[in-house]
Parts: structure tokens; C-alpha cells; sequence
């Protein structure tokens, strides 16, 4: 046991060294109410990139195998012996961190090798253990449910690992996990803030109001951000008008903004879609007025230098262009917009979040989000519907950089409006559809069975870094249409789906 202690503090001395020298070379580089806000009226009236690394956080309430609490490791070298070290979150270099999670939980946790050295994470309890991490950088993943409340071990089972150093804790208290509120203005839209259908009438002309606000608002529990805003909200209002009608857009700067902000609606024809008349001090209004030749759903946003910056930080929506007669009528309409954000600490840091300008330019996000913030169409406001209606969905990307593969997990789209072209046939029988950024499409489908189905972008590492969101079916269940254990009986046998 001496010569392996010995033969192990060695391996530390010489890891740590090269650890050293490697810092040093790297360190030379561096349909309600609310939608009076976003309704038009008349004129003469006024109406009112990939991640580089996964970071640890805690899953929105009601966590399923698409909403985990996350953990990551890495191994790596402390005090001369070998450790785990918490990445991202509360664990953030912390070595050997207790991680904490509460009974029903799924949860799941990151392995990274630091060092070179061969390593994994196991915690017996649970039966969960990870694969094993060989080369430095290589990592494994695996979860498993926290059925179960007190304190266990988690450890690297290399012999001679766990003596030296590569175990923790892992905390299950009883009961849900409570939110930790932030100071912060609530930022999330509402998916079913949808102005009513236009109703049959020739075009007119008619008047938005917008106004762009800096404000700090909750990104997440305990989490907060300095959100730009159009109205307040993120994303800015869904906008309604028809084609031909003429549309006179008052942007106004609040007095409180710090920078100058403007307006791009892709759905006009003109100078940077009205951003060339919009550029606005704090303080001061411009108007710009555009003629919608073309039906579709169309992103607006800040055309504001960095317009990335712009963006990310919120500044985008959707203008949907009726084409002439309107849209088929359906029972529900939901609006969804994708973003992302690149802040300075990891995702699941608490406190308040800055931008990160070179993560920014980088595509190195940190969060991904629907409508503004981590659980706001999971906690905060969830869409609902019954069996048996037809779901319209406004879905757009505001970005700037990541395009969706934008699914609802357990339903089929009965019609996709390619590009959210509304002129064209759609397309039917669709499991995904994909969405760049400053792009946007129009899905429809019939909710045939209760129950919760989740909203996702495909690229499902995502899920774990904000981007989830629900659309709860209350009613009975079919259980025709799917149910747990095998075939009823039909009187005819069952066949095989694949030949022999």
C-alpha cells in the first residue's frame, strides 16, 4: 500500500507539473389580454454555438429524462492527490463538491477527464456508475433516479483512486425542490399572448407602438440578467396585420435605456426593413412606416451595431402577414420564440449574469431558451389544451447564431408551413422541422391524447442548458392510441414489423 501511495503522489507531482506549464503557454492567448400590447389598431386610434464544455444546474420542477439535474466533474490534480472538481454552477471549482438533489429527481452526472489519468464515477446506491475516461478531455455521461433520500458516496473505483482523494458526497433531500426567487422583472411572453385572427376586411392602415426597455430581469432561480427588451417582454409582442395593409411603427427609447436601439422587421421592403429610420436615442421616438406585400411569419429585431449583442440580450419577435381571406381557423395559437444567451459565469451560476462579449463572437452560448428565460414555458407558463384541438404554433428563432430543429415530443405535425411561407401548400406528416436563426415557421397539429409533451430543439443537449418547454393535455387518456404494457387482443395474432 506504501509503494502505491507513494507511486501515486508521483503520478500527482508530475500531472500537477505539466498542469502548470500548460497554464502558463495557454495563458498567452486570450389570445389573452396581453395582447393589447402587441394589437395594431386603426390609425386615428392608439392601441395599447456548441458549448465547449456542459455545466452544472438544476432541472425546471417537474424534472423528467429530458429536464435533469446536472452535474459535471472533472478530474484533475489538488493539494499533490487526485480529486474531482465541480464545473459550472454552485460546484464551480470546488473540489470533491457535496451535490445536492431532491427525492423523484433525475439526475445526472458529467465526467470529464482532466489529467490523463483513467477514471469513473460510481455511486452504489443507485446501481449508476459511469464508463471509463481515458484520455484527457474524454468524457461519460449517465443519470439515474434519486428514489431514495440521505446521504451516499460518490467515487472513482480505479484502485487506489478513492484512497486518494476521488470521493464525494451526494445530498437527496425529501420532498420538491423549492424556487430560490431573484430580484428581477418577470421577462417571460406568455405563448398564448396571440392578438385574434384578422377578420375579413380590405388592408388599412394601422399602428404599432413599441417601446425598448433595459431592464433587470430572472433568468432563472436565484438568477438574474440586463435584459433589452421590446414591451418589457422576450420576446417582443407577436404583431398581427394582413397583406396590403399599411403598417406605421412608433419605436419608442425609454429614458432609463443606455444604448440606442432600433427595429428590423424582415417582412418589409425598404433600407435595413425600417432599421435605417429607426435608430433611437434614450429619450426619443421614430416612426417608420412599411406597406406587408407578403403573407408569412416574419422575425423583427434590433438592427442596432453589435446587433448580435442586441439579440441575444432579447431584442426580437414575430409579425405574422395574414394572407388575403385570413388563416384556417384552429382552437388554439401558441407563440414560441428560440434564443440564446453568452454570459460570463457558467450556466446554473447564481447571482447576476453579464454578457460575455467573446463567447458572444465565439458562439460559445451558455444558455438556450424559450420566450426569455430557463422555465418559462415549463413553470411559468405551460400551454394547455384538451384532446381533440387543433394547436397552431408561431415558432421563430431570434438566435442570433443557433438554428432549431424545433419538435414536440410525442406528436406529429399534421402541417408545417415551410419557412412560414402562408401561400404555399404545407407540407404534412413531420416529426421536426428546422429553423434558422432570424427565421421562423407555422406548425399545426391535433392533439389526439392527453398528457404532458415536451418542446425541444432536437440538438437535445440543449434541454439541459434551459431550452424545454410543455404543452400540458388535460382529459382522458386513449389508451388506443398508446398505453403501457402489450396489444389488446383483436382476436388476430400479432405479427412481427420486421422480417426474419
Amino acid at each position: 500500500m506504501a509503494f502505491l501511495t507513494k507511486g501515486l503522489a508521483t503520478c500527482a507531482a508530475l500531472l500537477f507539473m505539466a498542469a502548470q506549464a500548460a497554464a502558463q503557454q495557454h495563458g498567452h492567448g486570450a389570445a389573452g389580454s396581453k395582447a393589447a400590447e402587441a394589437q395594431q389598431a386603426p390609425a386615428a386610434q392608439k392601441s395599447a454555438a456548441a458549448p465547449a464544455a456542459p455545466q452544472s444546474a438544476a432541472a425546471p420542477t417537474g424534472a423528467d429524462a429530458h429536464t435533469p439535474v446536472v452535474f459535471t466533474l472533472r478530474s484533475g490534480i489538488a493539494g499533490g492527490r487526485l480529486v474531482f472538481i465541480g464545473v459550472g454552477g454552485d460546484i464551480e471549482g470546488k473540489i470533491d463538491p457535496q451535490l445536492t438533489a431532491h427525492e423523484g429527481e433525475t439526475v445526472q452526472i458529467n465526467l470529464i477527464n482532466g489529467e490523463g489519468a483513467e477514471h469513473d464515477v460510481v455511486v452504489d446506491q443507485f446501481a449508476a456508475r459511469s464508463d471509463r475516461v481515458i484520455a484527457k478531455g474524454a468524457s461519460s455521461t449517465f443519470s439515474f433516479t434519486a428514489d431514495r433520500t440521505g446521504e451516499f458516496v460518490y467515487y472513482c473505483s480505479l484502485p487506489g483512486h478513492r484512497a486518494a482523494g476521488m470521493e464525494g458526497r451526494l445530498l437527496v433531500l425529501p420532498g420538491p425542490r423549492s424556487d430560490v426567487t431573484a430580484d428581477g422583472s418577470d421577462i417571460t411572453r406568455d405563448p398564448s399572448d396571440v392578438p385574434a385572427p384578422i377578420q375579413a376586411r380590405p388592408p388599412q392602415t394601422v399602428r404599432v407602438d413599441l417601446e425598448t426597455v433595459e431592464l433587470k430581469g430572472r433568468l432563472d432561480n436565484g438568477t438574474t440578467y440586463t435584459y433589452w427588451t421590446f414591451n418589457r417582454k422576450v420576446p417582443g409582442p407577436l404583431l398581427r396585420v394582413r397583406v396590403g395593409d399599411t403598417v406605421e411603427t412608433h419605436l419608442k427609447n425609454s429614458s432609463d435605456s443606455v444604448m440606442t436601439h432600433s427595429v428590423d422587421f424582415h417582412g418589409a421592403t425598404g433600407p435595413g426593413g425600417g432599421a435605417h429610420f429607426t435608430q433611437t436615442d434614450p429619450g426619443h421616438e421614430s416612426v417608420v412606416t412599411f406597406k406587408a406585400l407578403v403573407p408569412g411569419v416574419y422575425v423583427y429585431h434590433c438592427a442596432t451595431p453589435s446587433v448580435a449583442h442586441h439579440i441575444t440580450s432579447g431584442m426580437y419577435g414575430l409579425i405574422v402577414v395574414e394572407p388575403e381571406g385570413g388563416l384556417p381557423q384552429v382552437d388554439r395559437e401558441f407563440y414560441v420564440m428560440q434564443g440564446e444567451l453568452y454570459t460570463a459565469k457558467p450556466y446554473g451560476a447564481k447571482g447576476e449574469q453579464e454578457l460575455d462579449y467573446d463567447k458572444l463572437i465565439s458562439e460559445r452560448a451558455e444558455y438556450f431558451l424559450f420566450n426569455g428565460a430557463v422555465g418559462a414555458l415549463t413553470k411559468a407558463h405551460p400551454m394547455r389544451a384538451r384532446p381533440g384541438e387543433t394547436v397552431r404554433i408561431y415558432f421563430g428563432v431570434g438566435g442570433p447564431n443557433y438554428t432549431s430543429t424545433f419538435h414536440v415530443i410525442g406528436e406529429i405535425f399534421d402541417r408545417v408551413y415551410s419557412a412560414a411561407s402562408l401561400t404555399s401548400p404545407p407540407i404534412t406528416g413531420v416529426q421536426s422541422v428546422t429553423v434558422g436563426p432570424g427565421s421562423a415557421t407555422m406548425v399545426e397539429f391535433k392533439v389526439d391524447r392527453a398528457g404532458r409533451y415536451i418542446l425541444v430543439d432536437h440538438a437535445l443537449s440543449r434541454a439541459e442548458r434551459g431550452l424545454a418547454g410543455f404543452l400540458i393535455v388535460d382529459g382522458p387518456k386513449d389508451d388506443d392510441i398508446m398505453h403501457a404494457g402489450p396489444a389488446t387482443s383483436s382476436g388476430n395474432p400479432v405479427q412481427p414489423a420486421t422480417a426474419k
